[in-house]
């Protein structure tokens, strides 16, 4: 067990006075509510409670002091968190509240939610990416620790609500309930602002964020950083960050939930003859047959080359839209050979006339 003068990063000599501060930024640094999930802060917050308790009062202490833990053995250590606020609720009303009593309004807030747009190419929502924005935020000053005023001092009571957060104005026969003008209806002042954030406990600062990009992303679709929002007022917990994702098109590809549409132009012979051709995948080229008479507009869907499923497993489809390129400028050749096959063509569909007025006429 550590030594409890150095969990409050005190003197042996500290006086009341001195511990009760020293609990004061312990307690505002590793609150639970300002270090979510953070087990190594929360053995700390209950390490300095643990710390407080004993040397705030003086006939522990002077066990301590002279015996150690030893002496202290069997006085039990706090349960959870909501053993330690019961035990010390004015130091937690001091610290995140100005005022007390009912009317009074808690000081301490959640900070604001931040949005940022973020654009990011094809490929990078495919396969997903680290990306690095910067954004202006406020942070928690450093100097005062969010709270507001130099150290030294503390906030007085309001002299003109004397301490409600309220006052009584009249008005004609009635008398009305409005919140003090001169605290805010916080119930205190600060006498004696942050030289750095002059009393509002925070300071803007740009930040580096990274944000992590799942595969399969698309338009649309929004990112929630907890914690990465503004920072709380007077010891409030952090709000979030919303990233709003744009894709940039592709230059061969576009997308259809899943599945990836890729366009391909063959000529009319390959077409009618088939052939294999290599097509653009999503992890590089792959040869696909084109079957013998295939017509304009018809597809080859290539299973599992698609996109990852963002929601579940398995990827989607890619599918090929086969288009058929018709010959604008023809050598004489290509031409003569073009009349010899329509002449085919014509001679067929003779036939098959002839045949079908003949059938009639036999009817």
């Amino acid at each position: 067990m550590r030594d409890y003068y150095e969990i409050l990063e005190i003197d042996r000599g500290a006086d009341a006075e001195d511990i009760k501060k020293a609990y004061r930024h312990m307690a505002l640094k590793y609150h639970p509510d300002r270090n979510p999930g953070d087990k190594q802060a929360e053995e700390t917050f209950k390490d300095a409670a643990e710390a407080y308790e004993v040397l705030s009062n003086p006939e522990k202490r002077q066990i301590y002091d002279q015996y150690g833990h030893e002496g202290l053995k069997g006085t039990g250590r706090f349960e959870g968190f909501d053993d330690i606020f019961s035990s010390f609720g004015d130091i937690f009303e001091d610290i995140f509240s100005f005022g007390r009593g009912s009317r009074s309004r808690t000081r301490a807030e959640r900070g604001a939610d931040l949005q940022y747009n973020l654009e990011i190419d094809f490929l990078e929502a495919v396969f997903g990416c680290e990306k690095d924005i910067e954004m202006p935020r406020f942070e928690e000053c450093t100097d005062c620790h969010g709270l507001g005023y130099e150290t030294g001092y503390e906030p007085v009571v309001c002299p003109m609500c004397d301490g409600q957060g309220r006052i009584l104005r009249s008005q004609g026969f009635f008398r009305v309930s409005g919140t003090c003008p001169k605290c805010h209806g916080h119930g205190r002042v600060i006498t004696h602002p942050c030289k750095t954030c002059k009393g509002f406990g925070r300071v803007e600062e740009k930040r580096k964020i990274k944000v992590n990009i799942p595969p399969g992303i698309n338009t649309g679709m929004r990112l929630r950083l907890k914690g990465e929002g503004e920072s709380g007022i007077y010891g409030g917990p952090p709000g979030d960050l919303y990233v709003d994702v744009l894709v940039s098109p592709h230059e061969y590809f576009e997308r259809e939930d899943d599945d990836i549409i890729c366009r391909l132009t063959i000529s009319f012979p390959e077409a009618a003859l088939g052939k294999e051709i290599e097509v653009p995948t999503l992890k590089g080229f792959e040869k696909i047959s084109i079957p013998k008479g295939i017509q304009h507009g018809e597809t080859i869907r290539l299973r599992g080359k698609g996109i990852a499923r963002l929601r579940g497993p398995g990827r989607g489809d890619q599918i090929v839209v086969v288009n058929i390129r018709t010959p604008t400028k023809l050598s004489k050749k290509q031409e003569e050979l073009l009349k010899e096959l329509a002449d085919l063509e014509k001679s067929d569909v003779e036939s098959k006339t002839h045949f079908w007025n003949t059938f009639v006429k036999k009817r």
